[in-house]
């Protein structure tokens, strides 16, 4: 089982790294850990996933506890049946928006708390080595709670007015949901592609992020003149945008745009946003007259804060967004209906929307490959040092005019960074000089 454990949760290639066996005694160490009577177990749409579902609810049973298979659903639905159904946890299959060939498992417990590698994950780890428990009484029984969550879901919706959404959902398990939705609310007009489950991922791997993923999303909005397009990742619990020439909206301005929405209703709320979002995410929720809180990156990090906070929404660069009617979880599929809210209570294009938010050129995410991240922080924290510094993750350097984080991957062997500046000329020269540092620290790291 080493390293398939990770800051956020479980992954691994199947089967060399995550099979059968392992996902079996995860199971039966999961029961134990929350000292469990009731968990409920779903999976996504990938090839692996029903056995793997299969092998860790067979450990779970064994435990003796009950269990309620979901069966293939998305990551937020088996939050909300874990929150609505009053489970003491829940486990869902999946890779989220990792090629294929890879699997994993998102764990929670009471409430859709998740657990994490700070709070549980080792721990389970440590248990899952350990001889699995033999207790009677454990079952298993199917459950459906499709119908109950788009119920739930719908009751966002607010003041419909006609629009045209094309919907990309991947191949995943958004798919089944999208339907059901858009036959509550006759006043949008869905047009869909991809929306049958398929593990194999046919027409392009299940990551909005991914601008190689969006083109034909983007060229369907554009033909049907539609209001905007949404595309999900595989479990459903990322969501990003399109607007109506076509065009990618950046993930930390739609934190923005929905912040500024329910600030509206909520006064003085309290927002969380991740801290690679741009200057004018925090701009905009102090304009609405909110509370913002800048957070680590991770959605275990963040919904924790969430809690504590009491915080009504939080948005990620990476396309998460959270929100307290939801059990503090993340949710693609109620995102796309709060755009769509603010689309029909405005009367507005996207892109008019978004303009404002657009405040300052951004380089966006970009991955560098370096053997030591620690030594490439130490570097540019001392170059920068007259700088307002911080490491709330990784390390965040701030300037008046302009600033940036980079922060070491918890899922692949990079640094990300993210740089953001007053102009574009700016934008350009302190890029280029941050990447002269990082690699003047690379040099000094293969001489030493």
């Amino acid at each position: 089982m080493a390293g398939i454990f990770k800051a956020y949760d479980i992954r691994g290639r199947y089967p060399d790294e995550l099979n059968e066996a392992t996902a079996e005694r995860i199971g039966n160490a999961f029961v134990r850990f929350l000292a469990a009577e009731r968990v409920v177990v779903g999976r996504d749409m990938r090839l692996s996933s029903k056995s793997l579902s299969r092998a860790f609810v067979e450990g779970a049973v064994e435990a003796g506890v009950e269990v309620a298979d979901a069966g293939r659903v998305s990551t937020p639905l088996l939050n909300y049946a874990v929150i609505a159904g009053g489970f003491d946890g829940g486990a869902m299959v999946t890779a989220s928006h990792l090629p294929g060939e890879m699997n994993g498992l998102k764990l929670a417990g009471k409430d859709a708390v998740p657990l994490s590698g700070d709070r549980g994950l080792p721990l389970l780890e440590t248990m899952a080595g350990e001889e699995p428990a033999v207790r009677a009484g454990g079952s298993c029984r199917k459950v459906d709670m499709l119908d109950s969550y788009i119920g739930k879901v719908a009751g966002f919706v607010r003041n419909p007015r006609p629009l045209t959404v094309v919907v990309d959902a991947g191949n995943g398990m958004v798919g089944p949901e999208v339907p059901l939705l858009f036959s509550r609310v006759p006043a949008w007009r869905l047009i869909p592609l991809y929306l049958d489950p398929d593990g194999r991922f046919p027409h392009h791997h299940a990551n909005p992020l991914d601008p190689g993923t969006t083109g034909a999303l983007q060229d369907r909005v554009v033909t049907e003149r539609a209001d905007m397009g949404a595309a999900f990742d595989g479990d459903a619990d990322r969501c990003g945008f399109i607007d109506e020439w076509g065009e990618h909206v950046r993930e930390d301005l739609v934190t923005g745009l929905i912040a500024e929405f329910l600030l509206e209703e909520n006064p003085g709320a309290t927002i969380l946003y991740d801290l690679r979002s741009s200057r004018a995410v925090a701009e905009v929720i102090r304009e609405a007259g909110g509370r913002g809180v800048r957070s680590r990156v991770g959605h275990a990090f963040i919904k924790a804060r969430m809690r504590e906070e009491n915080a009504i929404f939080a948005g990620e660069l990476s396309g998460h967004y959270y929100y307290r009617e939801m059990g503090f979880t993340d949710n693609g599929l109620l995102t796309m209906v709060y755009v769509a809210n603010i689309l029909a209570a405005s009367g507005r294009t996207l892109s008019e929307l978004i303009r404002p938010l657009d405040r300052y050129p951004s380089t966006g995410e970009i991955n560098l490959r370096v053997s030591r991240p620690d030594a490439v922080l130490s570097a540019l924290a001392a170059h920068y040092r007259d700088a307002d510094l911080d490491r709330l993750d990784g390390l965040t350097v701030d300037y008046p005019d302009w600033w940036f984080n980079i922060r070491p991957s918890h899922t692949e062997p990079v640094v990300r960074l993210n740089l953001e500046a007053e102009t574009r000329d700016l934008l350009d020269e302190k890029k280029q000089e941050v990447l002269s540092v990082v690699r003047g620290a690379e040099e000094a790291t293969r001489e030493g």
